[in-house]
């Protein structure tokens, strides 16, 4: 299983997510409760503007790791793009409280509560 992940992650980072995502997807199935899958799945759906599949993958990290505040933010994009803009705010508020130092979670946050 950890092979599948470190090579979906692999692809993910040199920017194949359609590859990534057929990797990820396999690993999910051995380790279903894993954060950790589900956040790179999540950011390989996003990739290639699987819009619903990402935001499906990022609520199960979240669900999984309250505490992963780059799965919030992901979630937040996710729901942002398929018309959840509330839900994006308050996930936005959740990455940032949890990483106030990072910026680009402060940026996506003002752009949506304008």
């Amino acid at each position: 299983m950890y092979d599948l992940f470190s090579r979906g992650m692999a692809f993910l980072e040199r920017g194949e997510p359609h590859q990534a995502a057929l990797l990820l997807s396999r690993a999910k199935l051995y380790e279903p409760n894993k954060a950790s899958i589900r956040e790179g799945l999540g950011r390989a759906h996003f990739m290639a503007g699987r819009m619903a599949h990402a935001r499906r993958e990022f609520a199960k990290a979240v669900q999984l790791d309250p505490a992963n505040d780059y799965a919030h933010f992901g979630l937040a994009l996710a729901c942002e793009r398929t018309g959840q803009r509330m839900r994006a705010i308050g996930h936005l508020k959740l990455a940032r409280a949890l990483r106030p130092e990072v910026e680009h979670y402060e940026r996506a946050l003002r752009r949506l509560t304008g």
